[in-house]
């Protein structure tokens, strides 16, 4: 799987009652092989995802395409993967509100 199929399958496995009065917007910049600039927009119930950095992000995450995808299959531990710098996370209390919605931890 690469980062770009990872962030197509979210708006399947998001449960929209669970959603349905959450609002963010997330950027993930992933860099290298595989990577590639991404804004997952949740509003309404429904999650987007479009290419690009698009709007104003309450969280920014940077990591390359390879560390990323290690941590969303759980290869990479979340607090290592932020401890050594792997992964770099602009807002880290949006991400943990968020993360298990999308699969992310």
């Amino acid at each position: 799987m690469t980062a770009r199929e990872f962030f197509e399958s979210l708006p399947d496995k998001i449960n929209a009652d669970a959603v349905k009065d959450m609002q963010t917007v997330f950027h993930f910049d992933l860099s290298g092989e595989g990577g590639g600039q991404y804004t997952l927009r949740l509003q309404d119930g429904q999650l987007s995802i479009e290419e690009g950095l698009q709007g104003e992000a309450k969280c920014v995450v940077r990591s390359s395409a390879e560390d990323f995808m290690a941590l969303v299959t759980g290869k990479l531990n979340p607090m290592m993967a932020m401890m050594t710098g792997k992964v770099k996370i602009s807002n880290p209390a949006e991400m943990v509100k968020y993360a298990k919605l999308f699969g992310l931890m």
